[in-house]
C-alpha cells in the first residue's frame, strides 16, 4: 500500500540534485509540497494535504542528513593524494582477436620510456588506451590496423586516492561526480581501482575539477 511518505521518498529519489539540496536543509519545504501536491494526488488518487507532504518531507530530510553528509563527508575529509597529469590523449579501440597482442607490444614499447602516463581498460565491446602525448605514436603504430573509435586529445586526468571505507558506503561516486556536474565538467573517462580512481576532462577544465574534488576534504 503507498503512503504519502513512500511517494515522497520515491518522489525526491528521482531527481539527484534536489536529493542532495534537501539533505543540505536549503530548499523552503513549503514551496517544495506545493510544486510535488498535484503529482503525489495522481500517484495516491486522492487528496493530500500540503501539511502532511512536509512532515514527510521534514522526516526525510532528517533521515538523508545522517545518511548523505555524516558517513560521505567522513569518507570524503580523508581522501589521500590527488595526482594531476596533463598533455594525454585517450584512444577508444573496438575489440578484436588481435587486440591483447598489441597491447603487450605497446606496454614493452613504453616500458623503454621514463615518467610517462598509461592506463586501459576493457569492456564488453571496446578497448580504452590512455597515454601521454608524447607516446602517441607508438599507439599509432601499434594499433594502425585496429579499428579506432574515438580519439581525444589535449586531456588531463585527475587521479584520487580513497580511504578503504569507500567500498562499503554508498553513495561515495555520487556525490563526487555531483559536485563536478554542477560546475559543467564533463567527465570523458572514468577509470577506476578499489581505492582509487582516475577522471580525464579537458586541459582547460582540469583546475576547476581539481579544486571540486580538493575542496570536497573540508566539507
Amino acid at each position: 500500500m503507498k503512503t504519502i511518505s513512500s511517494v515522497v521518498e520515491n518522489y525526491i529519489k528521482t531527481k539527484p540534485f534536489l536529493l542532495n539540496a534537501l539533505s543540505q536543509g536549503i530548499i523552503n519545504l513549503t514551496s517544495l509540497a506545493r510544486i510535488m501536491t498535484e503529482e503525489l494526488e495522481h500517484e495516491l488518487g486522492k487528496d493530500v494535504k500540503q501539511g502532511a507532504i512536509i512532515m514527510a518531507l521534514k522526516r526525510l530530510s532528517e533521515d538523508l542528513d545522517f545518511k548523505v553528509n555524516h558517513k560521505i563527508t567522513k569518507v570524503l575529509k580523508n581522501i589521500g593524494e590527488i595526482t594531476v597529469r596533463s598533455s594525454l590523449t585517450d584512444y577508444t579501440f573496438l575489440i578484436s582477436d588481435t587486440i591483447l597482442n598489441k597491447q603487450a607490444d605497446l606496454i614493452s614499447d613504453i616500458n623503454m620510456h621514463s615518467d610517462i602516463f598509461y592506463t586501459s581498460s576493457r569492456g564488453v565491446n571496446e578497448t580504452n588506451i590512455v597515454v601521454s602525448e608524447s607516446v602517441g605514436h607508438l599507439v599509432d603504430k601499434h594499433f594502425s590496423q585496429e579499428k579506432l573509435i574515438q580519439k581525444l586529445q589535449n586531456l588531463a586526468s585527475i587521479t584520487v586516492k580513497l580511504p578503504k571505507e569507500n567500498v562499503v558506503i554508498p553513495g561515495i561516486y555520487y556525490f563526487i561526480f555531483q559536485r563536478l556536474a554542477w560546475e559543467g565538467i564533463i567527465i570523458n573517462e572514468v577509470i577506476s581501482t578499489s581505492n582509487e580512481f582516475t577522471i580525464l576532462v579537458s586541459d582547460d577544465v582540469v583546475d576547476v575539477a581539481f579544486k571540486v574534488i580538493k575542496d570536497l576534504k573540508h566539507l
